[in-house]
């Protein structure tokens, strides 16, 4: 029998920590075949982030052109997308497809990696799109553009995106009956995100871990795992109703304990709680989580089911990393398994 296959669209990480290598890591783990499409090439370490090489747009679109023609493609994952031009081109071609999106604009460290354009196409083109989608809660809160609890910008977000996706349906028929193929691959490049230097995982201090991506607040991201009420329905591809919101955050140092907040759209938010795991080396968890729930969607699961398991992983790899030493700066999560 085959094993589903996902995707992941996302930068490099020549630390090994993040982006593509820690998506195409998770997906092996979690028995899952991983292709790619790579983005952007970084220049980064436990430190910080040193050099960008955007990937030219034609690339971009030839790339996932292959994989969607050879591949039965089950869950699609996007990580770093870095210029609109290449957010409106993943939303034009993965907007009928099972998409957990995370909209990578704040690293951990506080860089900037996407800008106002960036932000505005995500908005307007690929998170009207997605299935679910997992920022953390510095993404969230730029993304609304404004500050609020993790709550409130869950149950927002959720309820913005749910406006934004029946309007997004209804362009993509209007778009089908009157708009020719392609034509895209003609235009510019992405643009070069100058200026980015930062981490995607931040170079000083110690944390307290929880099972979900970091957040620049200082307490890094929680898990969706937990057990508190209320079930989510599977997760289908193409859906008018609007995106799963999975804001992650919270105070782990105070309480021991990581809590997200999973919203639908019309349905009150749920808190899930994860332990936290005190340490510094957590460097790819969010590209780790949201890969993670990817590849259990991949393989059939209920989105809630699979926020749980896709927790219940980080956590395991984050107690394994927990005691590396590897590095200058913020570590990375362990992508390693134990052999025999």
């Amino acid at each position: 029998m085959n094993p589903p296959v996902a995707l992941t669209i996302a930068g490099t990480d020549s630390g090994g920590a993040a982006g593509t290598a820690a998506d195409l890591a998770t997906f092996a783990a979690l028995g899952v075949h991983g292709a790619c499409v790579i983005t952007a090439v970084t220049a980064q370490d436990t430190t910080g982030v040193s050099d960008i090489h955007a990937v030219p747009l034609a690339t971009v679109e030839a790339q996932l052109r292959a994989v969607f023609d050879d591949l039965p493609v089950a869950a699609v994952k996007t990580g770093m997308l870095g210029s609109a031009e290449v957010v409106e081109l993943v939303a034009r071609l993965c907007a009928d497809r099972l998409l957990v999106v995370d909209p990578v604009l704040v690293a951990t460290s506080g860089a900037v990696l996407g800008g106002e354009d960036v932000r505005r196409a995500y908005l307007d083109h690929l998170l009207p799109v997605a299935t679910v989608v997992t920022p953390n809660l510095d993404e969230a809160r730029a993304l609304l553009g404004h500050d609020g609890s993790p709550r409130q910008v869950a149950e927002e977000l959720a309820t913005a995106l749910a406006g934004r996706a029946a309007g997004a349906a209804r362009r993509r028929r209007v778009e089908t009956n009157t708009v020719p193929s392609s034509g895209i691959a003609d235009r510019v490049g992405l643009d070069t995100l100058a200026g980015a230097r930062g981490s995607t995982s931040g170079a000083t201090g110690g944390s307290t871990s929880g099972a979900t991506g970091g957040s620049t607040s200082g307490a890094t991201g929680g898990s969706t795992g937990g057990s508190t009420g209320g079930s989510t329905s599977g997760a289908t591809g193409g859906s008018t109703s609007g995106a799963t919101v999975i804001v992650t955050g919270g105070d782990p140092a105070a309480t021991g304990s990581c809590t997200d907040w999973l919203a639908e759209p019309g349905k009150p938010p749920i808190p899930l709680t994860h332990p936290a795991v005190p340490t510094k080396n957590d460097h790819g968890t969010g590209c780790t989580y949201s890969s993670a729930l990817a590849a259990h969607l991949a393989h059939g699961a209920s989105l809630r089911e699979a926020a749980e398991q896709a927790a219940a992983y980080v956590t395991r790899q984050l107690r394994t990393s927990k005691t590396w030493s590897l590095g200058r700066g913020r570590g990375p999560i362990a992508h390693t398994k134990e052999t025999r």
